[in-house]
């Protein structure tokens, strides 16, 4: 049997397995497609697995619903949190550490008896340099850069490294408008992008207040992405339409983030995460 719990950060849901203390599925990659599913399986943007670690408290490994493994997840690693101080396997809610693919990521906890009420994560370092995304692009930078898709349509974009690829757009049009679903994977699999890319589409409502959606590489549109609301507000601050130190609350399709872009380019995301239900399935290798 393989134990799991069903958790969210402002909508962006994953199926979690505590691999400290419980069996963590062998073939990983299949178990993630198979699951995360909407319709046949548990259904998630994927799963994410918490596993001991030598160089943190703990582990975090996450897999898209296409069965691709990813660097790091904002809106994740605040469930990681949550779940590993409530369900007592690091009782800590200060400088919590856990390890991701793309660093050692800093949290502290807010709790309300007993309970998590909201998770600040030290998010790293965001970068422009084109070659951290990677992008294949003549530019060591990539600001305000059209690209078009394959229906002719153009958009100016800027890419933005948070650990993983991301390409922010800043739209005058209601985001709400957008076809997505016609749209995402044009610039998903860009030949710019070897690795393909999350993008986000900004409407920008004041410099302290932005509304968001995104298309995610490997998931497609989900209802949040903590590393794309950071890395929004680091392309704004960028393009000058917000400022360094200035807490930006991000608006997505599942809930609220509130990210602020430091001036030594390190980047901090406050918001909730909720644990939905847990069960037990079985699970041949």
């Amino acid at each position: 049997m393989i134990r799991f719990t069903k958790m969210h950060g402002a909508g962006n849901d994953y199926i979690y397995i505590d691999g400290i203390t419980n069996r963590v599925p062998k073939d990983i990659e299949a178990f993630a497609k198979r699951f995360s599913d909407r319709h046949k399986g548990i259904g998630a943007d994927g799963v994410v697995l918490i596993l001991p670690s030598d160089v943190a408290h703990c582990r975090m490994r996450m897999f898209n619903a296409d069965g691709s493994e990813g660097q790091m997840c904002g809106n994740a690693i605040r469930c990681v949190a949550k779940y590993t101080y409530e369900h007592i396997l690091i009782h800590r809610t200060e400088m919590l550490l856990i390890e991701t693919e793309s660093g050692i990521k800093v949290l502290n906890l807010k709790v309300r008896d007993g309970k998590v009420e909201s998770v600040t994560v030290d998010m790293g370092y965001a970068s422009f340099d084109t070659q951290k995304l990677p992008m294949q692009a003549k530019q060591s930078e990539f600001v305000e850069q059209t690209i078009q898709d394959t229906h002719g349509d153009s958009f100016d974009f800027t890419a933005v490294s948070m650990g993983n690829p991301h390409i922010v757009t800043f739209l005058d049009e209601d985001i709400a408008t957008l076809d997505l679903a016609a749209i995402g994977p044009d610039f998903e699999n860009h030949p710019y992008f070897p690795e393909r890319t999350n993008t986000e589409f900004i409407n920008v409502l004041s410099e302290n207040h932005f509304r968001m959606r995104v298309w995610e590489r490997g998931s497609g549109e989900t209802l949040a992405c903590g590393t794309g609301a950071c890395a929004a507000v680091a392309a704004a601050v960028k393009t000058g339409r917000t400022h360094l130190e200035t807490e930006v609350q991000v608006d997505l399709l599942g809930g609220t983030l509130f990210i602020t872009y430091h001036d030594d380019d390190k980047v901090t995301m406050r918001g909730e995460a909720e644990e939905v239900f847990s069960g037990s399935l079985d699970w041949e290798e």
